[in-house]
């Protein structure tokens, strides 16, 4: 396989490796049932009876059940549940490129690639360079691409809209999360690529909003070293706050709208790209271990090992499975969390 690239210059320890292709399974896989938190409180036991200790919850695992293969630098999987499909964006070259090349993939839940290029630059009236982080918000896809964010329909693929944020000296848009309102939230993490592959990392470091329609007006959120090169980006419903993961640190961060700086909840291996929250687990990609880790209790936990390059993840709900883009491998993989 020719490296690319983005492979020559992002994938730390992990080398390109060859892609190995495996048997799909069925699609049909089960999620966990939800925790029934409605159920009628125990009454206690008479006091001469010895205390029950509370179970001990079992720790999250993972299996691998399916690898995908066939992408070109695949940066972000998204499942969008309302048509149960995955989205994979593909940078296809190097991520600071304005090459009109990038890509989006629809893939089904059981392996199958249903369109390679649904999406794709130059074709169709469509402008897309280097797709990073994806969101879906009804029936619109939203993708990060340098520094323009673009719209799509994603049941059509048609362009739709798009926000340059190039005026407020936007230089590598990565992830993008929606808020309640319907604000886009998306990270610049600040870096660019020499001639010859060396990162670089001009900043600033920066979160940027874009304002829900119709006004699409475009400021920053919050800006500042703190933000360690932000990368991967969730909202917390039920902690009404985004969590921010460091591609430049060893930081998961907290961030609510207002505040001048992130907080600090958890430290891990660091080179953290993609973060997505699955079944009430913050779950974070890291490419120092090429492992996906569980932060919820502000300690890590290591969920699934052994995946280089692991860039920015995405959830099956319907499946409870993480989805991995392995971006110097060119390939999807979809675990099971159990």
């Amino acid at each position: 396989m020719r490296p690319t690239p983005l492979c020559l210059s992002l994938a730390l320890a992990a080398g390109c490796q060859p892609i190995e292709k495996r048997t799909p399974l069925d699609s049909a896989v089960s999620a966990r049932p939800p925790v029934d938190t409605t159920a009628p409180a125990v009454a206690s036991p008479p006091a001469s009876s010895p205390a029950t200790p509370a179970p001990i919850p079992a720790a999250l695992s993972a299996t691998r059940i399916l690898t995908v293969v066939g992408f070109l630098t695949p940066e972000s999987v998204l499942h969008d549940a309302g048509q149960d499909i995955y989205f994979v964006s593909n940078i296809n070259g190097s991520p600071t490129a304005k090459d009109n090349n990038g890509f989006i993939s629809r893939v089904r839940p059981d392996g199958a690639i249903e369109n390679l290029k649904f999406i794709e630059g130059g074709k169709n009236g469509v402008t897309l360079h280097a797709p990073k982080g994806l969101a879906v918000q009804g029936d619109t896809l939203w993708v990060a691409d340098i520094d323009v964010v673009r719209s799509f329909d994603a049941k059509t693929g048609a362009p739709r809209d798009s926000v340059s944020l190039a005026a407020q000296g936007a230089v590598f848009l990565n992830d993008i999360a929606i808020a309640q309102t319907g604000a886009l939230y998306i990270t610049d993490t600040g870096i660019k690529f020499d001639d010859v592959g060396n990162v670089l990392h001009p900043g600033p470091d920066r979160i940027f909003r874009i304002g829900a329609p119709p006004d699409r007006q475009v400021t920053v959120a919050v800006r500042g070293d703190s933000l360690g090169r932000p990368n991967g980006i969730a909202l917390d419903s039920v902690g009404k706050r985004f969590i921010v993961v460091s591609f430049g640190g060893r930081s998961v961060l907290a961030w609510k709208p207002g505040d001048k700086a992130p907080s600090v909840i958890a430290k891990g291996a660091g080179a953290f790209d993609g973060v997505v929250f699955a079944g009430g687990k913050l779950l974070v990609s890291s490419w120092s271990d090429s492992t996906v880790s569980s932060y919820e209790t502000g300690q890590e936990v290591k969920v699934i090992t052994g995946v280089p390059s692991p860039a920015d993840i995405g959830y099956d709900a319907k499946r409870n499975r993480v989805l991995v883009p392995i971006l110097a491998g060119n390939r999807v993989e979809i675990w099971q969390l159990q």
